[in-house]
């Protein structure tokens, strides 16, 4: 049976070229990047490499780049760590952030800090001015993502940020999903904290970065011998973290081209998708990221429909019980609007840099056929016969 991956919004395969950057620091360039002698001062080129790759990447200082395990470590580094360095109490984020940023703000306000959560519209989009009137003399940081993990809706970041400046408040974004989809210039855009992830672009998991924009003191989360300039204690992952760069490096370089292709593949399985009755498209329909597809089922659940396609070869996701292991169908879409039973029928579709026309084909075929079935034992047959 073949089998098709459309999960990259999940995680994605190493690229080879990755892989071997990586393989001589498993083996003979084993050395710790702390230690003075020839093994330590090998790794710690590596690692100073991989961190002015970054630098010219984002458009900003290789001491602006620190090293994390991840987009959630980074997520929370950002955001308590900005907390606990200031005294300010108000935080002012979205209800559509990954799981990571919407536990810290949680853990935060139980602990007496006051969230607000701006308003979303049907397609997951913030409005800029509603930023602007939730700031207060209080407010401590804005997050914002840069585009939404399972809806793929691109928000107006660039604008968000000249807004936070004129009110010298710092703005955090999680880029994680929008690294090397779109073009991301820290500088131009104005932001003060960056996240990104390794899988997410063909790197390896287990290793992420945090952007500081110089003059934004944050308290460090884990201590120890103060690896990353003390905010960031513990041996750096420095395999990893060349995996990283070099998968960056590649991603980048091939990013126009790869959007280009990438977008016309999402727009054939869109219209492709669509044409299945009852069904529509889930975040916006051009400000979007150029892999992300996802679209609501009406009468069916999206668990049901991963693991029917799963049973063609065909590996995608949703934001209900079988993505989240929970019950409760996705909060991206619950927040911009949509009832219950209508969040529990998604569907989404990532498409990567291998991704094909045949596989598109492939899988507008076995989609029909699927949905058709499992409405005809859905609880909601009769309502839609």
């Amino acid at each position: 049976m073949r089998r098709i991956y459309f999960d990259h919004g999940g995680t994605t395969k190493p690229r080879a070229e990755v892989v071997k950057a990586m393989k001589p620091f498993f083996s003979e360039k084993f050395g710790n990047p702390s230690s003075l002698h020839s093994f330590g001062r090998e790794a710690a080129e590596a690692l100073e490499h991989s961190r002015n790759v970054f630098a010219k990447l984002l458009g900003c200082s290789a001491d602006e780049i620190y090293f994390t395990s991840g987009g959630s470590e980074s997520n929370n580094l950002a955001i308590k760590g900005l907390a606990f360095a200031r005294e300010k109490k108000h935080i002012i984020t979205t209800p559509i952030e990954h799981h990571c940023i919407v536990d810290a703000v949680g853990w935060l306000k139980e602990r007496g800090y006051k969230i607000t959560e701006l308003p979303v519209d049907k397609y997951g989009l913030v409005d800029p001015r509603d930023v602007e009137k939730a700031i207060t003399g209080d407010t401590l940081l804005v997050s914002v993502m840069f585009a939404n993990n399972e809806v793929g809706t691109v928000e107006p970041i660039e604008e968000i940020a000249r807004i936070c400046t004129k009110h010298n408040v710092p703005f955090h974004t999680d880029a994680v999903q929008a690294f090397t989809k779109v073009p991301i210039d820290v500088r131009k855009l104005g932001v003060d904290m960056l996240s990104l992830s390794a899988h997410k672009i063909y790197g390896p998991k287990g290793v992420g970065l945090l952007y500081v924009r110089k003059g934004i003191s944050l308290e460090p989360l884990m201590h120890g011998g103060g690896q990353e300039r003390g905010l960031r204690s513990g041996t750096e992952n420095v395999p990893g973290i060349v995996g990283f760069a070099r998968a960056a490096e590649l991603a980048c370089k091939e990013m126009r081209p790869e959007m280009k292709r990438q977008a016309r593949l999402r727009d054939k399985l869109i219209a492709g998708m669509l044409k299945v009755p009852n069904t529509w498209l889930n975040g916006h329909p051009a400000k979007r990221l150029p892999n992300n597809v996802n679209v609501g089922f009406a009468f069916i659940e999206g668990e049901s429909l991963i693991l029917h396609l799963d049973g063609k070869g065909i590996a995608a996701s949703t934001g209900s019980a079988c993505s989240s292991k929970s019950l409760e169908p996705s909060h991206v879409l619950l927040a911009m609007g949509q009832k219950h039973e209508e969040a529990h029928g998604s569907l989404r579709v990532t498409i990567g840099r291998e991704t094909t026309g045949a596989e598109v084909k492939y899988f507008l075929n076995e989609l029909p056929k699927i949905v058709s079935k499992l409405r005809q034992i859905s609880p909601f047959k009769r309502e839609y016969g």
